[in-house]
């Protein structure tokens, strides 16, 4: 109990807390991304963005940590190098929108960026000609602003990937690689904003077993599945979160 008291949660609430990370890093582990989306909407009944955030980045370097031994051989490191300037560009500029913005605006950008990514996504469209650097560089920018207020740089790093039609094997393991960096990133610019405190680390302390848990029944999914599931299960409970988070916000 002393411990729920010092991370301000109930009984109930750590609970929940528990079963929203268990399942959001099935579906990192799956996917290779849809973390933050699958948890962030869902946490801010308990948690506002602000606090949300550096712990949702601190579980998403456990995360790519766990993620690596089944990813290596299938990272695409141009790719990861040309995203990663970009959201090396972008993301102080989110952080900045967190750190100013109310928490219930921030959470509404959020879940409709969840909604209107999962819906592109959907619609299949593809082109190969965007397969250049300086797309990687834009599109990583655009990411690193998204991952600074809300951790959901996979959305449009996604919907980028499969516009190129890149093999599903090489988004899963590319964005878990891309991650690592990006949130160590996102995380010491947080901490520069004083968004970072002892309490988000405490509170992640039994989330560390609770995470590779996770991303191993993911994997196993993964393994198991075809490139048409591997889409469409994912993409369908995104819609779902995001919904969720915009009734939440407005109702």
């Amino acid at each position: 109990m002393e411990y729920l008291e010092t991370i301000n949660l109930s009984v109930l609430e750590f609970i929940f807390f528990c079963s929203v990370i268990l399942f959001a890093s099935l579906v990192r582990g799956f996917s290779g991304f849809g973390f933050s989306a699958s948890s962030v909407s869902l946490l801010s009944f308990i948690l506002p963005p602000k606090e949300i955030v550096p712990i949702i980045l601190l579980l998403e370097i456990i995360a790519s940590f766990f993620m690596i031994p089944s990813i290596w051989k299938k990272i695409n490191w141009k790719f990861v190098l040309f995203l990663l300037l970009g959201v090396v560009l972008g993301t102080p500029l989110g952080v900045h929108f967190l750190s100013v913005l109310q928490p219930e605006f921030t959470h509404l950008i959020i879940s409709l960026t969840v909604l209107i990514f999962a819906f592109l996504l959907l619609r299949g469209y593809k082109n190969k000609n965007l397969n250049h650097n300086f797309s990687k560089f834009l599109v990583g920018t655009v990411a690193g602003t998204v991952n600074g207020f809300g951790t959901l740089a996979g959305l449009p790093i996604a919907l980028y990937f499969l516009i190129i039609a890149a093999e599903p094997a090489v988004i899963r393991a590319s964005l878990a690689a891309l991650f690592f960096f990006t949130d160590f990133y996102a995380l010491v610019l947080a901490y520069l904003k004083d968004i970072l405190d002892y309490k988000i680390i405490y509170r992640i302390l039994p989330l560390i077993l609770v995470v590779p848990i996770g991303v191993s029944i993911g994997t196993k999914l993964f393994a198991g599945s075809s490139k048409e599931n591997y889409k469409k299960y994912v993409l369908y409970f995104l819609i779902l979160v995001s919904i969720f988070g915009l009734i939440r916000v407005l109702f």
